[in-house]
């Protein structure tokens, strides 16, 4: 399933989520190279938060295999800007598109029911969230860790809460076949945040990268526990789809 738009209005312009979707774009052109091996594995290894490093758990002189004839060597001294670096890299075209597309449907009602430099304040704490998770689920990996997916899983917990009842619609693929449905945000939502728990339980001991998926539970606690603190309710008062009280949308009603 894969979300193409939501049928929640915006009142505010989404500053901040253009700034932030221009600044991952940015950091893909002018730091990684737009994917090209040697500026994509320097960024990576150099920006990208590396658990066992941050936490001097790897000595000096690790090499951590990336891929086919890709290693990161360890310097061992990781700096703590590598938690909010890391937020604004990626590994591939599709790691990135796909997340900022994801940013862009659910970031423009999150922001809207903040405020552009709330919204920007929310959005690094669920990314610091996210990386606190993945480092706790395994403190000794030399795996770099980048995307912007830990902070994104906040944005989406935000929306969970705030908009439940609203309807997304997804493209569906059944083998050869491509649909479209619409469904509440909570299904689709829910079902995202129990992949990633089983897939986060499934993980665990695993050596080697892949998905970080305990990052994308906890920016997505992180997001469910911080929306009623940054949210401002005179904002999502003037939703008419905020809460559960909403008139629901029927769901898994098919798109012609």
């Amino acid at each position: 399933m894969f979300p193409i738009r939501d049928d929640n209005p915006t009142f505010l312009t989404p500053v901040a989520t253009w700034t932030l979707i221009g600044l991952n774009a940015a950091a893909w052109i002018f730091v990684q190279g737009l994917g090209l091996p040697g500026p994509l594995l320097a960024s990576v290894c150099e920006l990208g938060l590396i658990p066992g490093e941050l936490l001097r758990r790897l000595p000096p002189g690790t090499t951590v295999p990336l891929g086919p004839g890709h290693v990161c060597v360890l310097t061992g001294d990781a700096s703590w800007y590598t938690l909010f670096t890391s937020m604004f890299l990626h590994g591939g075209w599709f790691h990135l598109i796909g997340n900022m597309w994801f940013l862009w449907i659910f970031g423009n009602n999150v922001e809207d029911s903040m405020g552009h430099l709330r919204f920007v304040v929310f959005y690094l704490l669920c990314g610091l969230a996210a990386a606190g998770l993945q480092i706790v689920a395994n403190p000794a990996s030399g795996v770099p860790m980048v995307g912007a997916s830990g902070a994104i899983g906040g944005v989406m917990g935000a929306y969970i809460l705030l908009y439940p009842r609203v309807n997304v619609h997804l493209l569906v693929f059944l083998g050869f076949f491509v649909t479209t449905v619409a469904v509440p945000a909570v299904f689709m939502l829910g079902y995202w945040f129990l992949i990633q728990v089983i897939g986060g339980w499934a993980s665990l001991g695993a050596e080697g990268g892949g998905v970080a998926f305990w990052a994308h539970v906890g920016g997505f606690v992180a997001g469910v526990v911080l929306v009623p603190i940054f949210r401002r309710r005179e904002l999502v008062a003037r939703h008419p789809y905020h809460g559960w009280d909403a008139v629901p949308p029927p769901p898994f009603r098919r798109i012609p």
